[in-house]
């Protein structure tokens, strides 16, 4: 595994609404469809998120969820990664219910509580096509999003040793890698841990080099060899941040969740355009990308077999 890279994709997130891009998956069909095809593109990890239906406002019921996992895992062989993040307007336990449902391979977890600023962006709108999207955005001023410890000590109970689930662990900030060492010395999380360094969210670390830099000599100091790393950017910084990670031996993570773009000013016609895009980047510089089997052995993933949906 040592020239391989793991590609993950977020395919719809909480962050991104309706009004912002035509391509981004809203119903059961839209997400399976989307997710299979960034699989065939070479993804090997597939996160995921649901949204209602009706007007694409997220979603944590397991029923929602149910309607397109199913699908996913007939179609390819990829890790299913749900989220247990959701939406900074849902509490922990709406958060998780997917996941307690139907007990993935993975799942993502939060690694401290922040603001999590997304209103800026309503300012680039004038006309919505659903009426929950204009507030939901302008109201993130007043938002935190909630990640104590006791809150992460619920999901890894709950979670890792009540389903046997990897986590993902998301740090927007330098402070979440120490969060998550103290966790390891509580015995939460038996190492080796899975990393995502996170760049460019309001509220957390900025998009810049240099503290992806940082970020990384911090886990070679916290958790020595006993880790795994990926990075994701939002917005424009996502392609530049993959590729810098790639150089490093990191993993990435790429997707419509983080960004809605494929190149300046231009929107991605697809999440599979974007796992492409980096592909293509990947295997340019040299590395191979690494099958969904590779990555479960790698990160000692319980196994497709083992989850309830």
């Amino acid at each position: 595994m040592a020239n391989k890279i793991i590609i993950s994709c977020a395919i719809t997130g909480s962050i991104h609404t309706p009004t912002m891009s035509e391509a981004l998956p809203i119903t059961p069909d839209q997400i399976a469809t989307q997710a299979v095809d960034a699989a065939k593109a070479g993804a090997a990890i597939l996160h995921l998120h649901a949204r209602d239906p009706k007007d694409g406002r997220p979603s944590p019921d397991p029923d929602v969820f149910k309607q397109f996992l199913p699908r996913i895992k007939q179609a390819t062989d990829a890790v299913v990664n749900i989220t247990t993040g959701g939406a900074v307007t849902m509490t922990v336990e709406q958060r998780i219910s997917a996941a307690q449902t139907l007990s993935p391979e993975m799942c993502s977890l939060n690694m401290g509580s922040m603001n999590f600023a997304l209103y800026p962006m309503a300012k680039r709108y004038k006309n919505w096509k659903y009426d929950w999207e204009e507030g939901y955005l302008s109201n993130s001023d007043a938002y935190i999003f909630p990640n104590t410890f006791r809150d992460i000590e619920k999901i890894a109970n709950i979670l890792g040793e009540g389903h046997g689930v990897k986590f993902e662990h998301e740090c927007y900030d330098t402070g979440h890698l120490y969060n998550l060492a103290h966790c390891i010395d509580r015995g939460m999380f038996k190492p080796p841990v899975f990393l995502q360094l996170i760049f460019g969210i309001l509220g957390g670390i900025g998009p810049e080099l240099d503290n992806l830099l940082f970020m990384k000599r911090t886990a070679d100091r916290l958790f020595g060899k006993d880790y795994y790393w990926s990075v994701l950017a939002g917005g424009r910084h996502q392609m530049n941040f993959a590729t810098n990670a790639a150089m490093m031996g990191g993993n990435i993570r790429v997707g419509l969740e983080d960004s809605l773009y494929i190149g300046p000013g231009k929107l991605a016609k697809s999440n599979a355009e974007q796992v492409t895009k980096i592909r293509r980047i990947v295997e340019d510089l040299g590395y191979e990308i690494a099958t969904p089997s590779e990555a479960r052995a790698l990160l000692g993933l319980k196994g497709a077999d083992r989850v309830k949906f």
